[in-house]
């Protein structure tokens, strides 16, 4: 049985999802639902992060792929918050990495966009009662990723002790810096990866920030430094 807020009030969301029109359908879904109210949409984290503060949600829906701030980045912000918020991350990608860093950061749950028709509900009604809700699909995903990382700690850090902040990048993310490094331009990119020039420029922003560079030229040197050529080789091989 589905669980309301507190003294029997609703259980208040918001969503953080710089795409209007999927936003626009998130809360219509929701919004169908006697037991939840979406109460506020997002463009952005920094947008989300200061009507978090001023509303107090129960759950935010946080959109993992956003330009400026990405949503990775967007859970540990209401993280730090303290404010008792659940956050189930929303995206398109069923990448390994991303689910656990999502849930690693305190993500609650964890669901495909492909799926929010289906199990949106269903997940907010585990979250809401205090549950973790990770689909089956992707459950096995999390956990071979998490095997792998205790079976191989120096994956997560460079031999130097340093971070590897190539670490953070999802596989879409590695193929367009892959490309990069290659000195193939942004219509390139889009042509050989069937994706738009709009959304490779989003991946370009996610990987600037991730690797914590302002510019192409310093993400390729970096990924050069880091050996970022053979590691490619030797995970497709």
């Amino acid at each position: 049985m589905r669980r309301c807020g507190e003294f029997g009030r609703k259980t208040r969301i918001i969503v953080c999802d710089d795409n209007y029109d999927h936003a626009s359908g998130i809360r219509e879904l929701i919004n169908l639902e006697n037991d939840y109210e979406v109460i506020a949409n997002a463009a952005n984290v920094n947008i989300a992060v200061a009507l978090i503060k001023k509303y107090q949600p129960d759950i935010v829906l946080m959109d993992i792929n956003m330009p400026d701030v990405d949503g990775i980045t967007g859970i540990s912000e209401v993280e730090k918050l303290n404010l008792g918020t659940k956050v189930i991350a929303l995206t398109g990608y069923d990448d390994s990495d991303l689910i656990y860093r999502a849930m690693k950061l305190g993500a609650k749950g964890y669901i495909l966009k492909t799926m929010v028709s289906a199990q949106l509900i269903h997940a907010l009604d585990e979250v809401a009662q205090g549950k973790i809700y990770l689909p089956a699909v992707l459950t096995s995903k999390f956990f071979e990723h998490f095997q792998n990382l205790e079976k191989n700690p120096a994956n997560s850090v460079m031999e130097d002790g340093e971070e590897n902040l190539l670490n953070y990048l999802t596989n879409r993310e590695e193929e367009v810096l892959e490309l990069l490094t290659n000195g193939v331009n942004y219509k390139g990119i889009a042509t050989k990866l069937f994706i738009s020039e709009t959304t490779v420029k989003t991946h370009v922003n996610n990987i600037f920030q991730k690797l914590q560079v302002n510019d192409r030229t310093q993400a390729v040197l970096y990924a050069i430094n880091k050996g970022f050529g053979a590691r490619r080789r030797n995970r497709v091989a």
